[in-house]
């Protein structure tokens, strides 16, 4: 059993317990189930963004604790303030040290898409982050048949959720064809062994059908990543850890994207 298979197991166990304290009707009542939701997509192709989407997460299975006392009210104005696209909060607590709250957080404080990141395997978990104010889910193709995935992304969709459909290769890839997702992100870590290589990204990228927007994730520490991740059409990047080991998360966020600006090649007019 790999790591996420062990997540998965005990996020069975974790959903089961939620239905029975939050029933679906009372998600559906939250004030953020009917207000209308931001586009993760359009706001990855703005060209005046960066394309980054800045992660709040306090740990990881592979890294252990990251950093555990953030303010997520700070870290998520700076990230937006150092110019991201968007954010991505951790809401599993067992394995990231994250919580619902955060996303919530997160929400009342910024007028951007944010990406709710978790394990989804259940309807549940897609209205329950409609709930907390999400705009966006993560469906993980290594998780859940095919034919699952396709229900999970039609469901989100009907909650006016966009589809971040994350895969680790080019098996991943082929067999999750036909899952309405908006966006196809390529996980450049390797769920055995835990290391990275952007070199994944690079290779999927082709594969990757047109109208898709390509998000690189995992292992992507400098901006000079970023603008050869670009040369092979990605437009989204999902950086976490190179952020959160800092003290101060925002302002490394804001340095690095200082740094992918200085590096923009000049528009010849």
């Amino acid at each position: 059993m790999n790591i996420l298979d062990q997540i998965i197991a005990t996020k069975h166990k974790e959903i089961a317990d939620r239905k029975a304290l939050y029933p679906v009707k009372l998600l559906e009542q939250s004030i953020h189930f009917e207000a209308p939701t931001l586009s993760l997509k359009k706001y990855l192709q703005r060209p005046d963004k960066s394309g980054v989407i800045a992660e709040i997460k306090r740990k990881s299975p592979s890294k252990g604790m990251i950093n555990q006392y953030i303010s997520v009210e700070r870290v998520s104005i700076g990230y937006m303030q150092a110019g991201a696209s968007a954010l991505s909060v951790l809401t599993d607590k067992a394995y990231f040290g994250g919580d619902n709250e955060d996303l919530q957080v997160a929400r009342e404080y910024n007028y951007c898409p944010i990406l709710r990141k978790d394990f989804t395997i259940d309807e549940y978990q897609i209205t329950e982050a409609k709930s907390i104010g999400a705009d966006a889910i993560l469906l993980i193709a290594a998780a859940l048949p095919t034919e699952r995935l396709k229900k999970l992304a039609n469901f989100a969709q009907s909650l006016n959720l966009e589809v971040l459909l994350e895969v680790h290769s080019l098996e991943e890839l082929q067999n999750s064809q036909g899952v309405n997702a908006e966006m196809i992100g390529v996980n450049n870590r390797d769920l055995k062994t835990f290391a990275t290589d952007i070199a994944t990204s690079k290779l999927l990228a082709e594969h990757i059908p047109d109208g898709i927007v390509k998000v690189a994730e995992s292992g992507i520490s400098s901006p000079v990543a970023v603008n050869e991740l670009k040369k092979y059409g990605y437009e989204g990047f999902l950086i976490g850890e190179a952020f959160m080991k800092h003290s101060r998360p925002d302002e490394a966020c804001a340095a690095f994207i200082n740094e992918l600006n200085a590096q923009k090649e000049p528009v010849l007019l």
